[in-house]
């Protein structure tokens, strides 16, 4: 049991920092923080995703390009032009590792006010951080796994960031329903996204990308908003006023 929770904690903790900081902030940038704020949750984003931890800076700019070139040959992550899900997420490795080493060229209207903590970056995405991570994972099975098929969970821990972004941007572009009839393939996953967070409407985030809330429907439920409105709130975040389309 304990190791149940130990990876739902994983999962949802690091899929909530995925959401909250490297899509939210760091790509849309639907609200702002303190220079203090935005650097705690560096360092908590690189806990909770652990040994798959992903840059801001590379996470804003990748996922900036997809909106932008949606499903078409320069989408970073696009099932209409990779064969396979393990083809599609090995061309997004290498283009988010181009990005964050800035090995290749990147047009300035996608890296404008992306957040970049260098040296930390450098460090948290460095193979020693990974590796102290896969250690750690290890060990914290090896002392409360009381079955062996505990031991299948392992790999997720891995792997959890990678995961999260091969069920929004693969199967998000083939399974679903649609609100909105677009010129890509984005698809809504589930009526009511209890495994993504909010992150499974992704046909209504493509509709509306600089919303904050990525449910419309009553039903969509978007849990990581909610999470958003309560930070918000008691003032450690300022959502951006919402701009009405005339």
């Amino acid at each position: 049991m304990i190791i149940v929770i130990f990876v739902l904690l994983l999962w949802y903790g690091g899929l909530f920092f995925q959401s909250f900081f490297l899509h939210r902030y760091a790509a849309h940038q639907v609200f702002t923080m303190s220079k203090t704020m935005e650097r705690i949750t560096f360092v908590l984003t690189w806990i909770f995703q652990g040994s798959s931890y992903l840059s801001a800076y590379g996470y804003g700019i990748m996922h900036r390009m997809h909106h932008a070139y949606t499903d078409t040959k320069d989408d970073p992550h696009s099932p209409s032009y990779d064969a396979n899900l393990f083809a599609m997420m090995w061309k997004t490795k290498t283009i988010y590792q181009d990005i964050n080493n800035q090995r290749i060229a990147v047009d300035q209207r996608f890296t404008k006010n992306v957040p970049q903590w260098k040296k930390f970056d450098v460090f948290a995405g460095s193979r020693f951080s990974r590796l102290l991570w896969v250690a750690l994972y290890v060990l914290f099975f090896a002392f409360f796994a009381t079955a062996w098929w505990q031991w299948l969970l392992l790999p997720i821990t891995f792997f959890m960031a990678p995961i999260h972004g091969v069920i929004i941007n693969w199967f998000g572009h083939i399974y679903g329903y649609a609100n909105y009839k677009m010129k890509n393939t984005s698809k809504n996953l589930f009526r009511f996204d209890f495994l993504m967070m909010g992150e499974g409407y992704h046909n209504n985030h493509h509709k509306h990308a600089s919303r904050a809330n990525f449910g419309v429907k009553w039903y969509e439920i978007d849990i990581t908003y909610l999470i958003i409105r309560v930070l918000d709130a008691v003032g450690c975040i300022q959502l951006k006023p919402i701009k009405v389309r005339k």
